[in-house]
């Protein structure tokens, strides 16, 4: 790890400020995903601004019936709020499905949201990487690729999005909201916060230079059957093959967003309307411009059948 200053933040503004202002600056809460990645010199910040004491570790009601949720609140508080057990039982049971115990005790709303991936290459530092070193190729593409994205990828890049939370965030149609560096705020749609890779797949969100997130807001519940159902290779501490987070209606209708295929969570709406005809109408088009490899084509089935098998939980 190479040596890097650190210091504390007194306020969201003087936080946003510092970042803007220092080059090579990172934010710190957690560290359960920064402090791993600096280890390997992924990371190398030459400074780090602790963010732990900003007061955002709480989860609010909002006027219009919502929730408003801390950047900072922990994934261990978040799951076993007793709001969030009952009108968001889909977020819940897909933090319960990530990490471990002990990691869900440190790790924060935000912090889950911008964790990079675990592509294999982009961990090898021996390894050329685009995500990691701009213009170096991705290894992965001819490589060992069983457990990366099949949609939304480019030549440049097919690694996936770890979050099991991020995708029950984007059925849910959460809001991020952010602090900029001169003060101004400014609320951005999960489905628009990560960006697909294109040509330059180390540019993962459109957050800008020292943007700091303040809070993750939840629209007013939508009932249905919420289901969080995530396909990997075994039981405990392991990262998603797929995972599909649904609500579904009494009338067969719903919401479907897929991770584990894709560099950021995956939702198609229009695909959403083919529900109440099962899950082959819906997959068909969510993943209508999937490329896979020989290796994860597998992938493109187990979305079926792992939504068919969430629809018959649904009809019970």
């Amino acid at each position: 790890m190479r040596a890097f200053s650190y210091e504390r933040a007194s306020t969201i503004e003087a936080a946003a400020k510092a970042a803007a202002g220092t080059d090579g600056a990172k934010f710190i809460a957690g560290g359960t995903n920064l402090l791993d990645l600096m280890k390997l010199e992924i990371e190398t910040p030459t400074h780090l601004i602790d963010v732990n004491r900003l007061g955002l570790d709480r989860i609010e009601p909002t006027p219009d019936g919502g929730l408003r949720i801390g950047a900072l609140v922990r994934n261990t508080d978040l799951a076993a709020d007793g709001r969030i057990r009952r009108d968001y039982a889909l977020l819940a049971r897909a933090l319960l499905a990530g990490a471990s115990g002990q990691l869900r005790n440190r790790a924060t709303t935000a912090g889950n949201l911008l964790q990079r991936t675990r592509c294999p290459y982009f961990y090898d530092t021996n390894q050329p990487c685009n995500k990691r070193q701009p213009g170096s190729g991705c290894a992965a593409l001819g490589g060992f690729s069983r457990q990366l994205a099949v949609v939304g990828v480019s030549d440049a890049c097919i690694a996936n999005h770890p979050s099991d939370m991020a995708v029950a965030m984007r059925a849910l149609d959460a809001i991020v909201e952010t602090v900029r560096s001169d003060g101004t705020t400014r609320s951005i749609p999960i489905a628009d916060l990560h960006r697909l890779p294109g040509d330059t797949p180390h540019i993962e969100h459109v957050l800008e230079r020292g943007e700091l997130i303040t809070a993750v807001v939840l629209p007013k519940p939508v009932g249905g059957k919420h289901i969080y159902r995530k396909v990997r290779d075994r039981a405990s501490y392991a990262f998603a093959l797929v995972s599909i987070a649904a609500v579904v209606m009494q009338d067969g209708t719903g919401r479907v967003a897929a991770g584990g295929i894709a560099p950021k969570p995956w939702r198609d709406e229009a695909a959403e309307r083919g529900l109440p005809n099962g899950a082959k109408a819906v997959t068909a088009k969510l993943l209508a411009n999937a490329h896979p490899t020989e290796q994860n084509a597998f992938k493109l089935a187990l979305v079926e059948r792992t939504l068919s098998a969430v629809l018959a939980e649904a009809r019970g």
